[in-house]
């Protein structure tokens, strides 16, 4: 195989695309965060009961089997939300960006891989080897939370490069594709045939929509929801439905368009995920009453330990390896500036699982609330964790990503575009 670089300068217009995602999920991890907050002190304070009431609380059309407790309703409807702006970053992803050209896709993709299997296997290992071990749980430690890691980035790596940020953004999509597909397939329930197949109409129906440029919302928001429905009522998790008509969305513009229906739908569903769905999970998923499970005992358990090593520890170690073995396979180098030990603090920044996680943890841990508290507290603590370990890693390559944004980020005759992309000029290795 030729020689080949991997993790180079996007394009000018990728270059946008990505800074405006970014900006996106990196106000959304604020939001994000303080809400996780609030359901940890709300659920631990006096007034701990009116937090499990709340999200037990029911709503909803009983006529249609939609009567369901809000906490519910977050992580299968607000997280279809979610899933379908994945659904739109993967397809972007897939045809415009990091991953539409083989040669640049296969390092960051195994990446991804090894971002998956890795933690996954530690869980099992830890669970399979110590008494009261569950493998129930085994997906939890497989995502990666991008907005937790980007609001990480927001503070301890501003600098960082857009290829690496790229990179960060490509493993957090694959791993979310990765994860739905587990919950898809391990984490549902009843499967119904006959409502899947009804599902699979309306995909297809959205499909023919976007083919022959049908633009109308009036028929678009009804198609979906009613999708959704056939989803949920399938037995397979609401949230795939989010992803199926996500990826189904065209991504290449029409001649004389301005901006593809995907394009503008994340404009405009991309603020209502990252501000309002994911941030209302998480009030309604994080909340651990510590009063009733000691904070050790948690931590103590086998599924805690395996979920908080597998995101520590094996997410970078995951990332990493396969990184560094598809480069060699393929004779790939790293492009100027960028170093092995950049992969590293990406991997640990992928070690943020949160929000998929904690779905995970609910659907696999439902009917046990000791293990559901702690798996809970073991993603809270995980997070952190590798959030705090990535920052130090950032901090202590700050001085050569302040070199790297220097020539980035040049723009010497004001025009907007950096000049990098109108002279050519490279990076400083380092």
């Amino acid at each position: 195989m030729g020689n080949n670089e991997i993790l180079s300068r996007p394009s000018l217009g990728e270059r946008g695309w990505l800074l405006s995602q970014i900006r996106d999920e990196t106000v959304g991890g604020a939001i994000l965060l303080l809400a996780a907050t609030v359901a940890l002190i709300w659920s631990n304070s006096p007034w701990g009961d009116s937090y499990t009431a709340m999200v037990k609380f029911e709503v909803g059309p009983e006529a249609l089997g939609l009567h369901l407790p809000l906490g519910i309703w977050a992580a299968d409807a607000l997280l279809a939300i979610f899933f379908f702006v994945v659904g739109l970053e993967l397809k972007h992803e897939l045809v415009l960006g990091s991953l539409s050209k083989p040669a640049q896709a296969i390092v960051p993709a195994a990446a991804a891989l090894g971002g998956m299997v890795v933690p996954a296997l530690i869980f099992v290992a830890v669970n399979a080897s110590m008494a009261e071990g569950s493998l129930r749980g085994w997906g939890i430690p497989m995502a990666t939370d991008i907005a937790f890691a980007l609001a990480v980035l927001a503070v301890f790596g501003r600098k960082l490069p857009v290829a690496l940020r790229a990179f960060l953004l490509t493993l957090a999509v694959v791993d979310d594709l990765g994860a739905i597909t587990v919950i898809a397939i391990f984490y549902s329930e009843k499967f119904s045939l006959v409502w899947f197949i009804a599902f699979i109409g309306t995909l297809v129906a959205y499909w023919l929509l976007q083919k022959y440029r049908v633009t109308r919302p009036v028929l678009y928001i009804p198609l979906v929801l009613i999708g959704w429905y056939f989803c949920y009522k399938s037995g397979v998790h609401a949230t795939v439905a989010g992803v199926g008509f996500g990826f189904l969305t065209r991504v290449r513009t029409d001649p004389g368009e301005e901006k593809a229906p995907a394009d503008r739908l994340i404009h405009t569903i991309h603020p209502i995920s990252a501000g309002i769905a994911v941030p209302v999970f998480a009030l309604m998923a994080a909340g651990v009453d510590l009063r009733s499970i000691g904070f050790m005992d948690a931590m103590g358990s086998p599924v805690a330990i395996g979920v908080v090593l597998g995101l520590v520890v094996g997410k970078p170690v995951g990332v990493l390896a396969m990184a560094w073995f598809m480069a060699r396979f393929t004779r790939a180098t790293l492009s100027p500036g960028i170093a092995w030990r950049d992969i590293f603090a990406i991997g640990l920044l992928a070690g943020v699982g949160f929000t998929v996680a904690l779905l995970i943890t609910e659907l696999g841990y439902k009917d046990n609330i000791l293990l559901l508290d702690s798996a809970k507290i073991a993603v809270l603590v995980a997070s952190v964790l590798a959030a705090a370990v990535a920052g130090l890693a950032l901090l202590s390559r700050g001085r050569h990503y302040a070199a790297l944004a220097e020539v980035e980020e040049a723009d010497a005759d004001m025009d907007g575009i950096p000049d990098v992309y109108q002279q050519g000029e490279g990076a400083p290795t380092g």
